[in-house]
C-alpha cells in the first residue's frame, strides 16, 4: 500500500515525500482510514511502529477537509505523558505542517504563561501538551478548551502509570465540542485504562497491532551474565570504548544509580550526559543537544526517558539495570533501529535479574543470546532462567493436576 491510497490530500503527500517517507506502516495502514472515516480508535502498538503519524495524518487531514476562513483557537489537542514526547510530535506536526500552513504550538514547562497566550490568540490549529501543564492553562484561562475537535491521548498508559487520570478526565470533561477522540497504548489491557476508555470514547475501533517480524529482527538482543557490580561496569565499559558503539543509550532504575554510573563513567574518562526527573527544561534541552549533535555519543536515562524519545543513529540501548516489566523493556529497546535502521539491545543481568529475563522473553516470544567477552568472563556459576509458572488444577475428586501452557511454534 502508499500513501496516496489512503485518500490523504496532495499538500500531505508532498510533505511525507520531501521527508523521504515513502510507504505506511502497518498501524498507520489500520487507523488512519477508520479515524478518516469518523471512528473514535482504541489503538495498541509497540514503539517505533509509526503510530505519531498515524493519527498525525488524519488530523491534518481533518484541517484540510473542513478549513476555516480566518485563524481562531486550537482545533486538535494531543496529550502525551512527557516533554519530550511532546516536543518530538510537535517537530513532527510542524514537518507536515510545511507545505499545509497550519500552527502548531506545544505546551510544555520553560515557557512562561504569557508567551503562550500571546501564540494562542493569534491562532493555532493543533496544541500538543502534557497533561499538568495543560490543566495549569485551563484553571488560568488562558487556554481555550471551546474549539477543540479532536482529542488524541498518546502513550495513554504512560500517563495512568504517571497518575495523570484526574488531569486526563478534566481535560475530556472540558472539550464540550470534541467530535473526535483517538487513544494509543502499548496495551489495552488494565481496568483504569478501560474504564478511562469507556468513559471518553463512543463506539470506539480497537486496532491492536503487532509489528513484522522483519521489524522485530532489526533488533539484536543479547545479554551478559554480570557476577557484581564491578563486572557489570567492566563490561559497560568495554562496549562503550569500542569502535561499533557510535551513540548509547543506558537504562538504568534509579537517580542515585544514574549518579553513581554518571561519576564512574566520568572517571573512565567516558563522556556522558544524561536524562532524570526533576531536571529543569533548559538542562533537559541542553542534555538532548549535545547527544544529537554527537558532542557526547553516551546518554544515560532513568524510565522517564524510555519514551518520547526519537534520535536518529541509536546504535545500542544497554540495560545496565534491567526493567520492573516486560513492556518498559520494549519501550526502552525501542530507542534503536528506528526509520529502518538495525541495532542492538545489550542486557547486562545480575543473578536477581534472571527471573525478569524470563519474563521478557516469554513476552516478546524472542529469545536473547547469551554473549561472553573473553577478557570478561563470569567466575560464578551462572543461574538457570525462571520457567513459566505451572497453574496447578483440582479435580472434582480433589487430586490435583498440574498444567502448563505450551507456546506455538
Amino acid at each position: 500500500m502508499t500513501f496516496d491510497q489512503l485518500e490523504l490530500d496532495d499538500e500531505l503527500l508532498a510533505s511525507l515525500e520531501q521527508q523521504q517517507i515513502t510507504r505506511p506502516t502497518t498501524i498507520q495502514q489500520e487507523v488512519i482510514p477508520v479515524l478518516l472515516d469518523g471512528y473514535d480508535v482504541l489503538a495498541s502498538a509497540p514503539t517505533g511502529t509509526g503510530k505519531t503519524l498515524a493519527f498525525l495524518l488524519p488530523a491534518f487531514q481533518h484541517l484540510l477537509d473542513f478549513p476555516r476562513r480566518k485563524q481562531g483557537p486550537a482545533r486538535v489537542l494531543i496529550l502525551t505523558p512527557t516533554r519530550e514526547l511532546a516536543l518530538q510530535v510537535a517537530e513532527q506536526a510542524r514537518l507536515l505542517a510545511e507545505q499545509s500552513g497550519h500552527h502548531i504550538v506545544d505546551i510544555t514547562g520553560g515557557v512562561n504563561h504569557q508567551e503562550h497566550a500571546a501564540q494562542f490568540n493569534a491562532g493555532c490549529d493543533i496544541v500538543v501538551a502534557t497533561p499538568g501543564r495543560l490543566i495549569e492553562y485551563i484553571n488560568a484561562q488562558v487556554f481555550d478548551c471551546q474549539a477543540i475537535e479532536w482529542l488524541i491521548l498518546d502513550e495513554a498508559d504512560r500517563m495512568l502509570d504517571m497518575g495523570f487520570i484526574r488531569e486526563m478526565r478534566q481535560i475530556a470533561d472540558e472539550l464540550t465540542a470534541r467530535s473526535h477522540t483517538a487513544l494509543f497504548s502499548a496495551t489495552l489491557e488494565g481496568e483504569l485504562l478501560e474504564q478511562f476508555a469507556a468513559e471518553v470514547m463512543q463506539n470506539a475501533q480497537t486496532i491492536r497491532v503487532d509489528p513484522p517480524r522483519r521489524e522485530r529482527a532489526k533488533i539484536l538482543e543479547l545479554y551478559h551474565h554480570c557476577d557484581t557490580l564491578d563486572h557489570k561496569r567492566a563490561i559497560l565499559c568495554h562496549y562503550l570504548r569500542s569502535d561499533e558503539v557510535t551513540r548509547a543509550i543506558v537504562f538504568v532504575k534509579t537517580r542515585d544509580r544514574l549518579d553513581e554510573l554518571v561519576a564512574y563513567l566520568q572517571s573512565q574518562n567516558i563522556p556522558s550526559v544524561y536524562l532524570r526527573g526533576e531536571m529543569t527544561q533548559g538542562r533537559r534541552n541542553d542534555a538532548l543537544e549535545r547527544f544529537k549533535s554527537g558532542k557526547v555519543n553516551v546518554l544515560i536515562a532513568t524510565d522517564v526517558a524510555s519514551r518520547g524519545i526519537d534520535i536518529a543513529d541509536i546504535s545500542h540501548v544497554f540495560n545496565y539495570d534491567m526493567p520492573r516489566t516486560a513492556d518498559v523493556y520494549v519501550h526502552r529497546i525501542g530507542r534503536t533501529a528506528r526509520a529502518g535502521k538495525k541495532g542492538c539491545a545489550i542486557n547486562l543481568v545480575e543473578a536477581h535479574e534472571i527471573a525478569i529475563l524470563g519474563k521478557i522473553e516469554r513476552y516478546t516470544k524472542n529469545p536473547m543470546r547469551r554473549r561472553v567477552i573473553d577478557s570478561l568472563r563470569p567466575q560464578h556459576k551462572i543461574p538457570k532462567k525462571a520457567p513459566k509458572k505451572v497453574k496447578v488444577k483440582k479435580t472434582k475428586t480433589g487430586q490435583t493436576k498440574t498444567k502448563a501452557k505450551q507456546s506455538k511454534k
